[in-house]
């Protein structure tokens, strides 16, 4: 049906002409967007990391970062389809080039911790708005990424943990990256 059909219905469209049970507040639309920009940085950022880990030789790093960046195309496809489920139409800012040159491998799982430390805020500011203007359906729709983004912190504060305990020792990171490398085969 066409929008103005839908109109003479009575019933309600989004900013992209879509029927919609509910509208949303703008300002949780507006931060929905920034965070969408978040989860595509955030790909092109681990797409970067996993470069510069293959370029030291370092696969099993590399694929882990490989999977993240691939995990953070995911969730920006899943912020985008929410969107469209919600009648709006999606606006895709423009993304930083990615940080490639590190000094050490502490460096690099510090900087992607609080690239999730982030996201993470970013996701609770965003539950926050949606239970102040009682926007149920994103509150529903944002518990289970949260929970995960718990375990992505989780998991990456293990990591930071057992690379500031190598110490820089090159073989304690190759037994490391190693690791990575089954854990991701």
């Amino acid at each position: 049906m066409k929008p103005e059909t839908l109109n003479r219905l009575n019933l309600q469209v989004g900013p992209s002409g879509r029927a919609i049970a509910q509208p949303m507040e703008t300002s949780l639309v507006d931060l929905i967007y920034e965070h969408l920009t978040m989860e595509r940085n955030a790909n092109a950022q681990y797409f970067a990391i996993s470069l510069w880990f293959a370029e030291r030789e370092f696969k099993g790093f590399s694929q882990f970062f490989k999977q993240e960046s691939k995990a953070e195309q995911e969730h920006a496809y899943t912020f985008a389809n929410y969107l469209i489920a919600r009648g709006q139409t999606v606006v895709l800012d423009q993304l930083l080039a990615p940080k490639q040159e590190w000094n050490s491998i502490e460096e690099v799982i510090s900087f992607s911790f609080q690239m999730e430390a982030d996201v993470s805020s970013s996701l609770n500011q965003l539950y926050s708005i949606a239970e102040r203007s009682s926007d149920n359906r994103t509150s529903v729709f944002l518990d289970p990424i949260i929970e995960s983004q718990i375990a992505s912190e989780d998991e990456f504060a293990h990591i930071l943990g057992r690379v500031k305990f190598a110490n820089n020792d090159p073989s304690a990171l190759f037994i490391l990256d190693n690791e990575l490398l089954g854990n991701n085969a």
